[in-house]
């Protein structure tokens, strides 16, 4: 496993920085998962634009004005940030023995905080004043959907961030009650399922502000959607975040598969989990005492393989809503399936003891189907018209 970028470079390369060690590998996957996603959404819409089902909006901007007040304040803090964390971690002889403890703190360098906050203020004064005009003009622009990538893409991490947690903080209350600070602050404990309803409602609550057709959307969105996940689970998966599977004392099944495939005790996993490490010195030296099921593995494979026919099929449907259903139902059985070898809370309570993501997956795989069902009704066959340049 591989905590963060350091040990990667160091056991791959043989290469030892320490700046690496503030890069989380989960965190370094998340932020490939919106890169790459948001490519693949560019590549989307735009077809969904030169088929004529999506076009642009008009908005009024102003050219020519100074600097805001707001402006300097906002990359005033943005480089203090920077400065006080980014570039204290290499002043304090102690920041990278623990990263993420370091971060969370309120320890850092307030001198370069300043000098970085006050040069990304002046760059941006300088920025705006060299295309000041005497006059300030007015203009309308005209913004096509694939233009609000970044947008869409900002609204998902933050409301997704924020849904993830509480999903998770509801699921598992009781360690929430016992250190509710800890829970919220931490990197670690986030739902999947809580983080796609809340992004999800605020996108759409958002590009209905913008007036953006929400069902041609949804359908660019399904095998991205997909996607990310997949790469996502990767930074599960190589971190050791404890997104893994119940113990697997079974034999395996064939012998050309190799046994990490099978079963893994996911050695320096990020939580500190399981038993020391013999012979390692240093954070991150737990490993599980028990194999289990690597279940974040298991998901990405599925995930990319679910994708590949979303992306398959999405210029063969026609009918607007029904991609999106078909993602819903594939989403739902593949999280149902994976519960069954997965670590999660179990609703005891409820026939089959289910756990939340089982439960949500079931409304999804429903509601999938009627979307799919219903799509021709509710939105008809679309009429195509001249593809927009």
């Amino acid at each position: 496993m591989y905590p963060n970028l350091y040990y990667a470079f160091k056991d791959l390369f043989g290469i030892e920085l320490s700046g690496l060690k503030l890069v989380n590998s989960f965190g370094f996957f998340v932020a490939l998962c919106f890169i790459i996603s948001a490519w693949v959404l560019t590549l989307e819409l735009r077809r969904k634009q030169q088929q004529g089902l999506l076009t642009f909006t008009e908005e009024k901007i102003v050219i020519g004005a100074p600097a805001s007040i707001a402006d300097l304040l906002v990359n005033f803090i943005l480089g203090f940030i920077f400065g006080f964390k980014i570039i204290g971690a290499f002043t304090i002889s102690d920041a990278l023995n623990d990263p993420q403890a370091f971060i969370l703190s309120s320890h850092g360098n307030l001198w370069t905080g300043l000098l970085l906050g006050l040069i990304f203020g002046g760059l941006k004064w300088y920025e705006k004043h060299k295309a000041k005009l005497a006059n300030p003009e007015e203009r309308i622009v005209r913004i096509w959907p694939q233009d609000r990538v970044s947008d869409l893409l900002i609204y998902a991490a933050g409301f997704g961030f924020l849904g993830a947690k509480i999903f998770h903080n509801l699921e598992n209350w009781g360690d929430f009650v016992k250190d509710p600070i800890g829970a919220l602050i931490s990197f670690s404990g986030l739902t999947f399922y809580g983080g796609l309803i809340c992004a999800g409602a605020a996108i759409m609550l958002y590009a209905k502000k913008i007036k953006l057709p929400i069902v041609h959307l949804v359908d660019a969105f399904a095998p991205v959607l997909m996607l990310g996940y997949a790469i996502g689970r990767i930074g599960c998966q190589i971190s050791g975040d404890g997104d893994w599977g119940i113990v697997n004392s079974n034999p395996k099944p064939f012998r050309w598969m190799p046994d990490w495939l099978w079963s893994y005790q996911y050695p320096h996993n990020v939580i500190g989990e399981g038993a020391p490490i013999p012979g390692c010195d240093g954070p991150y030296c737990n490993q599980l005492i028990r194999s289990v099921y690597p279940t974040a593995l298991y998901e990405v494979i599925m995930c990319f393989i679910v994708f590949f026919i979303l992306w398959s099929l999405r210029k063969k449907i026609k009918i607007p809503g029904r991609l999106f259903g078909i993602y819903l139902i594939f989403n739902g059985i593949e999280r149902f399936a994976i519960e069954h070898i997965r670590v999660n809370t179990h609703y005891e309570s409820l026939p089959f003891k289910p756990t939340q993501a089982q439960i949500i997956s079931i409304l999804l795989f429903i509601a999938g189907w009627i979307l799919v069902i219903q799509s021709k009704k509710w939105f008809g066959k679309p009429a195509i018209s001249q593809p927009i340049d």
